[in-house]
């Protein structure tokens, strides 16, 4: 083991010298690259760290050594080459780096198989983690395969137990990629597929650009949100292809200046913020934006969920220019939001106001109605806007009975289905009963 150590250490250093070198080879094996943000200086391929890349293989070592040494140059990259099956254990990839590391997945990149290959001392709240980073990229032309099966099959998830039952307990599973306290993000080009949990988890971050990435697990895979953004401001995911059991994309609780454009959603439980407040928290979510956007064959559109008392704000929220076909509850606020049948209503909630649907139009499954505005007894929901909002059933008899529940705005246009429960104005006594700790 130390013969090994030495060599790496040797291989590091020869590296750091030769980045010349690197840079010419990386350029040669990705001549179809054009960007300039690719005229970087060194690559660190794991392979000349000890990588084995045969899929059973343990390579944890071997990764953190090429990020040690990627980290350590200005504009370095860590390379998981594409002739390659590569497996490593919950992994923390922590900075600060020197400017401009990139983590290039080119081959397969993976977990462990499901819980009973985890090690114990892993954490099993997260897999792929990257902490303290400013100005990193994760891209590729490869995959990061989430090995999901054995964990969404644990007896705890929803009706995976005996005789489709739910079993108590404790039922953590790993997020396949997380972000936490960094900035000036860049993820883009690659697939990720099969998570335990979410695919993607964006926390405490500020200034993150997804684009052109394709995430893929079956439509029954439980809690396996495509995207989750959370404490995070300044967001701007495009061009991207979504299909997974839960979310395609979730907001949580403190996030600002969020813009959606050019996603293609389902099946998936749609575009959703929140949920939000839940054990009476604070929650403040501001300046959302969602356009040009399809969602297909999923349980939700465009949704915003909070639980009864919580505290602060939902506003200046925009969904523009959505296609829908053959989705539940294409347009929905629920303010009741809850996971058993023992939620009390409460005197305080989230307030939701400033919300514009314009332009949206396609089809729905009629098991419910198409639009559903179930808003807070205690504090309603105001300033809603609805323009070119066109939904027809995708099979069977029009549902002509959208549900309001105080809820207060205006209707632009004629809304098919009509929308007539939707009140005008805003309650004298709505500022009396606000608490936006926001």
């Amino acid at each position: 083991m130390a013969h090994l150590h030495f060599w790496i250490t040797v291989i590091f250093l020869f590296a750091v010298t030769q980045c010349s070198n690197a840079r010419r080879h990386f350029m040669d094996v990705n001549s179809d690259i054009k960007d300039e943000s690719y005229d970087l200086s060194c690559v660190f391929n794991v392979r000349s760290f000890g990588a084995v890349g045969d899929g059973y293989t343990d390579d944890t070592r071997a990764f953190h050594s090429a990020w040690k040494a990627a980290c350590s140059v200005e504009s370095g990259i860590l390379l998981v080459p594409s002739d390659g099956v590569f497996t490593i254990t919950s992994t923390i990839f922590s900075g600060p780096c020197k400017p401009e590391t990139v983590f290039q997945v080119d081959g397969v990149l993976m977990p462990p198989d499901g819980p009973e290959c985890w090690p114990e001392t892993d954490s099993k709240q997260q897999w792929l983690v990257f902490y303290k980073l400013n100005g990193m990229t994760l891209t590729g032309k490869g995959t990061i395969e989430g090995n999901g099966e054995k964990w969404w099959n644990l007896p705890c998830k929803p009706h995976r137990g005996p005789n489709g039952s739910t079993l108590p307990g404790p039922c953590d599973s790993p997020a396949l990629i997380r972000f936490f306290m960094s900035y000036n993000l860049r993820v883009r080009d690659l697939r990720i597929e099969n998570s335990p949990q979410f695919h993607f988890k964006f926390d405490g971050c500020e200034n993150v650009q997804i684009e052109g990435i394709s995430i893929n697990s079956p439509a029954l895979s439980p809690n396996t949100d495509g995207i989750h953004v959370e404490n995070t401001k300044s967001v701007f995911i495009s061009n991207s292809f979504i299909s997974n059991g839960d979310d395609c994309i979730s907001i949580g609780p403190g996030c600002s200046m969020v813009e959606i454009d050019n996603v293609t959603c389902g099946p998936s439980h749609g575009i959703s913020i929140g949920s939000l407040g839940v054990h009476n928290s604070q929650a403040c979510v501001s300046n959302i934006t969602v356009r040009n956007t399809v969602i297909r064959n999923s349980d939700n559109g465009v949704r915003i969920k909070t639980w009864q008392g919580g505290i602060g704000s939902v506003s200046e929220i925009i969904f523009d220019n959505i296609f829908m076909e053959n989705v539940r509850n294409c347009i929905n606020v629920d303010q009741y939001y809850c996971l058993t049948k023992d939620c009390m209503n409460q005197s305080t909630a989230v307030y939701v106001s400033n919300v514009l649907y314009s332009n949206i139009k396609g089809t729905y499954d009629v098991r419910s109605p198409p639009i559903h505005f179930a808003c807070s007894d205690s504090i309603p929901c105001t300033n809603i806007t609805m323009a070119e909002v066109e939904l027809l059933p995708h099979e069977g008899e029009l549902v002509d009975d959208p549900f309001c529940w105080n809820a207060y705005g205006v209707q632009e246009t004629l809304t098919i289905p009509p929308i007539s429960c939707l009140q005008d104005g805003v309650p004298d006594d709505l500022q009396d009963s606000i608490n936006f700790g926001c």
